[in-house]
């Protein structure tokens, strides 16, 4: 079974809803891919989705409820077959933990319409709407990923 990681910095927004967005894209095309989440950070471990991300989730049907934040381990690494950052700060964080050969990109670059160092805005600071733009951008990722896991 292959695994992927997604990560952004705290593990409340971006990445967990990335999460459940792309676990059920896989489902829906009967993929049976792990998919978990992470952060650089680790403040806010233990702690639930943040309530803006579960409220957007919830509108469009998502359930991110049992979400847990928790940190990145870099021994993780030899675990996941695909880790991926919501933006470059994040990847390079991971890519400066990272063991030869792993996999490690931006989530964004397998969204055919945006440009490959597309990144995933955190919309923590913000409205209703950054979360809105948020679950469109990891809606449109999450089908480009299960394409490419199909493929590969």
């Amino acid at each position: 079974m292959k695994r992927v990681c997604l990560v952004c910095l705290g593990n409340i927004c971006r990445s967990p809803m990335a999460e459940v967005v792309l676990r059920r894209t896989l489902a829906e095309r009967g993929l049976d891919v792990e998919v978990d989440s992470a952060g650089t950070g680790g403040w806010h471990a233990g702690e639930p989705m943040d309530e803006r991300a579960l409220a957007i989730l919830a509108d469009y049907g998502y359930d991110g409820s049992s979400h847990r934040a928790r940190r990145f381990d870099s021994a993780w690494f030899a675990e996941r077959d695909l880790v991926l950052a919501m933006d470059r700060d994040n990847l390079r964080a991971l890519r400066a933990i990272a063991p030869p050969g792993a996999d490690v990109r931006l989530f964004r670059s397998f969204d055919p319409a945006a440009p490959e160092d597309a990144e995933v805005p955190d919309p923590y600071y913000g409205g209703r709407q950054g979360f809105l733009d948020v679950l469109r951008m990891v809606e449109a990722a999450s089908d480009g990923v299960a394409k490419y896991l199909e493929d590969h």
